[in-house]
């Protein structure tokens, strides 16, 4: 078998209502799976899959009430990010075709030996791992391709214009704007648009130690200081001919500010250590969070300093100044968090894009990004995170993502009693009555209620559309 540093980003899960089976699986798989789960029917399957990402399902088809095939059946309107091998200890060619039209990856027959289930895992695997390599090497080979500023909104267009006219000049730009507003790639895209040929070097002035700052920008000579035991080129030097990315540029100390005003003033740097000058064609762009006239005010910042930096200025909007943008941000993010992690393509439903808009994203499109991301995890659409904060509690006031997940979980953990339906009802309006009311429950989104359900969304669109032509 493989190393276990091979599958232990993958999990699994092996659906089988025999307990003896459930326990020599998980064995085996926990050497190499970083999460091995078991259920042994259907209903505790489904909760696994809609909590968990799952690489692997290996699922037995005949299981009390539900059948395997009819799960998988059920859900394959649901993107499918997961191989599944399926077991049975029933020979049938109708069967055996029918896993195959499903998409299984593999079709083991019981009672298997060990290791014939080992290699079909592998085989899954192997194929997967292979997927996720390449789809590392594209993303490396997209980071060279032109930086594209996402959105149509009308501040979002003036960014644009704006990053377009300014990056042909060699002067230095402040970037200012609220955190997780995309500062940096701003910047990139201002490097990208201009004329140099030189590199673009980001440095976080607040992520590095300030007695080291100095050091990381100019560089210093071989025993320059205790542990200088060689010398090192500084960032200056390394971005000559491109561009510097300062972000945070509020959070250098007050001292390491003339040093960098004396070089920007000289185009020239003088390593740690050195008593030589050595010339530099740099161009400053950096960026902050902070209002560094307010910084100036208070004796934080330097004036020249500010000056010296804000030639040209690029205030960036926060998302909920550009809410247009979310469709397009959200469908950006979905396919690229997907490809990363070597998964299908993910399409929120237009539920998700409302519930969305109705929020005022204080940490800006960092906060975006990172909960599609948790979404995609998790296999949650947005809107079920979201719808339940509507309401009692305003979307503007949550200060904690948890805080939403944890009340719409709590809201949704279980389903109201329902009311008992007349003896004299048919099946069918049963049905119906049973359908809408668990649309109802989801506020109308049919994309989470056909989940519910078991169902493809498709089939809900079909039932609404017979009942509206019945009634008509």
């Amino acid at each position: 078998m493989v190393a276990k540093s091979d599958w232990h980003a993958f999990s699994v899960l092996v659906v089988d209502d025999e307990i003896g089976m459930q326990t020599i699986l998980k064995k085996a798989l926990s050497k190499q799976f970083g999460q091995v789960h078991t259920a042994g029917t259907i209903e505790d399957a489904e909760v696994i899959r809609q909590s968990h990402h799952l690489d692997l399902i290996i699922l037995d088809i005949n299981l009390p009430g539900q059948t395997g095939l009819e799960w998988q059946e059920s859900i394959a309107s649901d993107s499918r990010n997961y191989d599944v091998i399926f077991m049975t200890g029933y020979a049938e060619l109708d069967t055996a075709i029918q896993a195959l039209r499903l998409g299984a990856a593999d079709f083991i027959l019981k009672p298997f030996n060990l290791e014939n289930m080992l290699q079909a895992v592998r085989r899954c695997m192997d194929r997967r791992l292979v997927e996720r390599t390449n789809f590392a090497l594209q993303r490396e080979i997209e980071k060279n391709n032109p930086i594209e500023i996402i959105g149509n909104a009308d501040k979002t267009l003036q960014l644009k214009q704006m990053v377009a006219q300014l990056a042909p000049s060699n002067a230095a730009v402040l970037i200012e704007g609220e955190s997780g507003t995309g500062k940096e790639l701003v910047a990139r895209g201002l490097h990208q648009l201009s004329n140099r040929n030189g590199p673009f070097v980001p440095l976080n002035c607040g992520a590095i130690a300030p007695d080291l700052l100095e050091s990381e920008l100019f560089g210093h000579t071989s025993g320059a200081f205790t542990g200088a035991k060689k010398g090192r080129e500084g960032l200056f030097r390394v971005a000559n001919n491109g561009t510097l990315f300062l972000d945070e540029i509020g959070e250098m100390p007050i001292g390491m500010q003339s040093s960098l005003l004396r070089a920007l003033e000289q185009k020239a740097i003088r390593p740690v250590g050195s008593e030589k000058e050595i010339p530099v064609d740099v161009r400053i762009v950096a960026a902050t969070n902070r209002n560094l006239l307010e910084e100036v005010e208070k004796g934080n910042f330097r004036k020249d300093l500010f000056y010296r930096l804000n030639v040209l200025t690029v205030s960036l909007p926060a998302l909920r100044e550009r809410k247009a943008d979310l469709a397009c941000l959200t469908e950006h993010f979905s396919h690229m968090i997907a490809k990363e992690m070597g998964l299908k393509p993910i399409h929120w439903a237009h539920e998700d894009i409302v519930a969305m808009s109705h929020y005022d994203w204080p940490g800006n499109i960092r906060e975006l990004k990172n909960m599609i991301e948790r979404c995609i995890l998790l296999g949650k659409p947005p809107v079920d995170h979201w719808s339940g904060l509507q309401g009692n509690t305003p979307l503007h006031q949550e200060t904690a993502f948890d805080v939403a997940i944890e009340q719409k979980e709590t809201e949704c953990s279980c389903m109201p009693e329902m009311d008992v339906y007349p003896e004299h009802w048919t099946l069918k309006e049963v049905e119906k009555k049973h359908i809408i009311t668990v649309v109802d429950l989801h506020d109308g989104n049919k994309s989470a209620a056909a989940r519910q359900l078991g169902v493809a969304r498709k089939t809900l669109e079909r039932k609404f559309k017979e009942w509206s032509e019945e009634s008509a």
